[in-house]
């Protein structure tokens, strides 16, 4: 991603704190419960973490709008070339991590770990397949209105499937909408997520259609501020724009109930009202009155390498699990033996995740220090 840090410090800083807090959304520590903050909606609803995952898209967007630049001087070839390389990359990544360690100790020795058994989407899954789909409607529809129009017919579009293909009685339902019926299809049962407990995946095929909206939101947002500078006007018309994204979404949420997992089309609207109007509040405080400093360089030491670092920290989290020290793994052993010890329940398990957001916050201060920048 290309940084920008005297013009829009702010942007750099958005990204950042995203990254940051999807570290410690996706790493709470043990303990009788968790952090209520830290914890997604069950299904339907909304907190403080189901911002996390659409932030990040929203920043790739960002991101985009710098990037997409250097298309005007490449050809359809290249360009089709660079995004589908990227963006399949990153999709390869998420499912090696999926797959990670590989292999499994058995009493006979160790095996590999069956593909057959590997979860196929995920979190860097999505962010792959929406910035390759976002960046070549922004791509081949030159005009902005238009993908305005493609954008809506997402948006509706995956309302309107749901309500066709999903179970009649439940059209919203874990296991009763069009997207899992899809998934279990295409994919399979032992290729979707479990941490629901049952074959779910909060990453599947059909939402992420609404998804990349999120992506082409956050690029309009990154080039309007380009356009128009970081003066008062830009923060009061993102500000604006943000508060009736939200009004949109509060609205529809009464048909089509706001829900991360589901990835209704209205928790799209909300997530992106919600970016614009933090993005507002940053430009003023970054930009605008030159509150900078130590807490800015603490995010823009993320943002410089987020991708590394989000990976880091997943593959950091399953070694912690694979470590065994007596009859727990070393997540567990932490936990109870230091955090759970010095603030136990919640306030433990929000402890051992800033820690370890920390942690990974270290080596991405080491990368930043040695100017290594690891992109693909």
């Amino acid at each position: 991603m290309t940084q920008k840090p005297e013009r829009f410090l702010s942007l750099d800083v958005f990204r950042g704190m995203t990254i940051c807090f999807m570290i410690i959304v996706n790493t709470p520590g043990s303990g009788a419960t968790a952090f209520a903050p830290l914890e997604h909606a069950k299904w339907f609803g909304f907190t403080p973490t189901d911002l996390v995952f659409p932030s990040f898209l929203f920043a790739v967007g960002n991101a985009m709008s710098f990037t997409m630049k250097k298309f005007d001087s490449l050809s359809t070839g290249d360009v089709l070339y660079r995004v589908l390389k990227r963006g399949l990359i990153i999709c390869l990544i998420g499912y090696l991590m999926s797959w990670f360690p590989f292999f499994d100790h058995t009493p006979t020795g160790w095996v590999m770990r069956p593909i057959s058994g590997t979860r196929i989407m995920g979190v860097l899954q999505r962010i792959g397949l929406c910035y390759i789909f976002a960046s070549l409607i922004i791509y081949f529809v030159k005009n902005r209105t238009s993908v305005f129009i493609i954008s809506a017919l997402l948006l509706v579009g995956y309302w309107v499937l749901l309500l066709i293909f999903g179970d009649k009685a439940a059209p919203y339902g874990m296991l009763t909408n069009a997207g899992t019926y899809l998934d279990k299809y295409i994919l399979g049962d032992p290729h979707l997520y479990k941490g629901e407990g049952v074959p779910f995946d909060p990453e599947g095929i059909l939402s992420t259609l609404p998804a990349i909206v999120n992506v082409i939101c956050g690029y309009y947002a990154g080039k309007f501020i380009q356009e128009k500078g970081k003066g008062y006007e830009t923060i009061a018309r993102l500000t604006l724009m943000g508060a009736l994204f939200i009004f949109m979404a509060l609205c529809w949420g009464m048909v089509f109930p706001i829900g991360k997992k589901l990835w209704s089309s209205p928790f799209t609207l909300l997530t992106v009202g919600i970016d614009m109007v933090i993005i507002s509040a940053l430009i003023y405080l970054v930009e605008i009155k030159a509150s900078r400093g130590s807490w800015t360089s603490f995010f823009t030491t993320v943002g410089k390498n987020p991708l590394i670092i989000y990976v880091l920290s997943e593959v950091l989290v399953i070694i912690f699990w694979m470590i065994k020290i007596g009859d727990q793994n070393f997540y567990g052993w932490i936990n109870t033996v230091l955090f759970q010890k010095v603030a136990p329940g919640p306030i433990g398990s929000l402890l051992f995740a800033v820690s370890f957001m920390l942690l990974c916050w270290c080596v991405g201060k080491i990368l930043d220090k040695n100017k290594i920048y690891i992109r693909v």
